[in-house]
């Protein structure tokens, strides 16, 4: 047989079909490479090894019946940021261990009705705010191509989880980069689609006007195939977009003569690592090779978009994370009264990095503040939209790098929030404009540390997206797991 870590989804789904393997089987292969190399990784926070048995004889059962579905018996990875009915989900978070969610999320209900296997629940920066996976309340994460490096964040367990070969796909979420940044940073397929494309139902909130599901995957046919799972309106949904959904696999291959890519002279800066902008540099010029026409542009005020995204994610996470107070569900810490009661639970309940959004958002929404900086930043972010549209009128997409630099070692920047911030810097602005961006891997630095190439696209043009960059896998062809990582388990 193949060795299984090469194989697409669509390559599993053949075999599967055949019988070549039952689903049994191959859900046993990942729980087998969970157990031999997470205690390296630790992606996972949960691993659900009852229910992914159970969830693969079900879908064995199907097939035996005749079914047939493009994720029947495929083993994903969840953030641990989705309600999984039945199944603990803390956002990797003190306050909220032991919480069991009565329902399940959309996208959850979306992947079950398609039979996919539940393998468990993966790390993230707790409550999704961070960049490396180490703001978890439970432990660090670290790089599958070095483990004295962090995988980036928040999405930082699902990225290294899919880069180990600990999942066949996982399910992320993207608030100012937290699907590409990860995803470049661990050499694999990330995509945050256009905001209100895949329902946050059943998500658990940061900040809600810049939240958004996506998957990462191994390559960019798997990224297609998720996504149209996942993909279209859901009523529950106040923010979901009542479009229809087209077949993102159904453009991949298709040649990409006469592509107009826009290159932002802002995203392209003094400082950025040189392996960076070298691997960029080859990058545009394999899709200049293919046929596209490369245009130089400005997008004049993104270097406002890391203050604004501060002001507007901190605002909107105080406001969400008020709903933890240990009186419903999660912890509770008891006090003299109830006041005492909230504070005591808050002070334990949450990190270090959480307190200090929810500080920040409070103060500028308190009187006085709020049209100093939460009008302002809610002004400056319509036109950083706008420079997205203007360059839109010339160019079909646009290409960026993902991260200035490539995964730093675990710990050089945990007292240096700032610092920690500007990693996000090229992912931010696409959020800001709610636009769908996608990340794959473009090549390595002299450390054999992958290195991520951004494609953005226009509102809820995800398949032009995913055809460039098919066009560009299909050409480089870059290793996607580790070779420590490699080792075939017998079935």
């Amino acid at each position: 047989m193949e060795n299984l870590l090469d194989m697409t989804i669509s390559e599993m789904r053949a075999l599967l079909k055949k019988r070549e393997i039952t689903a049994v089987e191959l859900a046993s292969f990942y729980l087998k490479r969970i157990e031999r190399y997470d205690n390296d990784v630790m992606a996972y926070l949960n691993v659900t090894e009852d229910k992914a048995h159970e969830m693969a004889r079900i879908a064995d059962r199907k097939m035996e019946q005749g079914e047939d579905g493009p994720l029947l018996g495929i083993p994903f990875g969840i953030k641990d940021i989705f309600c999984t009915k039945g199944i603990e989900t803390t956002c990797a978070s003190q306050i909220l261990k032991g919480f069991m969610p009565p329902y399940d999320a959309t996208v959850i209900k979306k992947l079950k009705d398609a039979s996919f296997v539940h393998l468990g629940k993966l790390n993230m920066d707790e409550f999704a705010m961070g960049s490396s996976t180490e703001n978890s309340s439970f432990h660090i994460t670290k790089n599958p191509w070095d483990l004295t490096r962090i995988p980036g964040g928040s999405s930082g367990g699902p990225a290294a989880a899919v880069a180990a070969g600990l999942c066949a796909a996982a399910l992320g979420t993207d608030t100012g980069g937290s699907i590409r940044q990860p995803a470049g940073l661990c050499g694999v397929v990330g995509m945050k689609p256009t905001y209100g494309r895949v329902s946050r139902y059943g998500l658990i909130a940061f900040a809600s006007s810049l939240d958004q599901v996506g998957p990462l995957t191994r390559n960019v046919s798997d990224c297609a195939i998720v996504m149209n799972e996942i993909a279209g309106f859901d009523s529950m949904d106040s923010t979901s977009i009542p479009q229809p959904v087209p077949n993102y696999t159904e453009n991949l291959g298709k040649d990409i003569a006469g592509l107009r890519i826009g290159i932002p002279k802002e995203y392209y800066i003094d400082g950025m690592d040189s392996h960076v902008k070298k691997a960029m540099e080859e990058s545009l010029s394999i899709f200049e090779k293919q046929g596209a026409i490369l245009i130089d542009i400005s997008l004049p005020h993104t270097e406002y978009a890391v203050a604004t995204y501060c002001v507007i994610g901190t605002a909107e996470a105080s406001s969400n994370l008020a709903r933890y107070d240990g009186v419903k569900y999660g912890l509770r810490t008891e006090g003299k009264d109830i006041a005492d009661m909230y504070k005591k639970t808050r002070l334990k309940g949450f990190g270090k990095e959480v307190k200090r959004r929810i500080i920040l958002g409070t103060f500028v929404l308190s009187s006085g503040y709020y049209d100093a900086y939460y009008r302002k930043a809610g002004k400056v972010r319509t036109l950083i939209r706008r420079d997205f549209d203007e360059a839109f009128k010339s160019c079909d997409i646009l290409i960026t790098p993902v991260s200035p630099t490539t995964a730093f070692r675990i710990g050089e920047k945990t007292e240096d929030p700032l610092t920690m911030y500007l990693s996000d810097m090229f992912t931010i602005p696409s959020s800001l404009a709610g636009l769908p961006a996608l990340s794959l891997p473009c090549g390595f630095d002299d450390n054999s540390l992958p290195i991520g190439l951004q494609i953005i696209g226009r509102p809820l043009d995800e398949a032009l997206m995913m055809q460039a960059a098919y066009v560009f896998e299909s050409v480089k062809n870059i290793e996607k797991i580790p070779g420590a990582f490699r080792k075939e388990y017998l079935l």
